[in-house]
């Protein structure tokens, strides 16, 4: 089963690189990974995406929340939650007819284009996993793909429930 987990980590040297291995030493594989300093400077928010049993991803937090470095941990997968993901890409426009279907699927899916040339379009798009999947595969379809990279997951609980450094 897919698990987003999210971590309030202390930012320090090697704090990220610790709980990543303690990942990888259990065998399981990092799907996605997304830190950045939260509002407090001195805490990063950790959000990884594993697959894993419920009773061994439940395992492996609790072995997290050992780790001197973590300061909360929670499994939003079994929570309400929200998750996002930043797609940008660049596609080779071969023509008028290319850069108008572009522009078209573009909008539909509510992306923006950051950047045009005259045979490229630089496009963002900010969406579930699913959605970013859909909107390559329909460009893929368009005009060749040149670059393109993804943010990895981003999640929060939905409603007043927030993931905080312990009072």
């Amino acid at each position: 089963m897919r698990h987003i987990i999210s971590i309030l980590l202390q930012n320090e040297a090697g704090a990220l690189a610790r709980v990543a291995a303690m990942f990888s030493s259990r065998g399981y594989n990092i799907d996605s990974l997304s830190v950045a300093p939260t509002h407090d400077p001195a805490v990063s928010r950790l959000t990884l995406v594993t697959s894993g049993s419920d009773a061994v991803i439940e395992q492996i937090i609790k072995q997290a929340r050992k780790v001197i470095d973590v300061v909360e941990i929670v499994d939003l997968s079994s929570t309400d939650h929200l998750e996002c993901e930043l797609l940008m890409l660049k596609v080779e426009v071969t023509d008028a007819e290319s850069a108008r279907s572009i522009v078209e699927c573009v909008r539909r899916h509510r992306a923006a284009i950051l950047d045009e040339s005259e045979s490229t379009r630089m496009i963002q798009l900010a969406g579930t996993g699913q959605e970013v999947d859909t909107f390559v595969g329909e460009i893929e379809k368009l005009g060749r793909i040149l670059e393109l990279v993804r943010s990895g997951v981003a999640a929060m609980q939905r409603g007043h429930a927030v993931l905080a450094v312990p009072a």
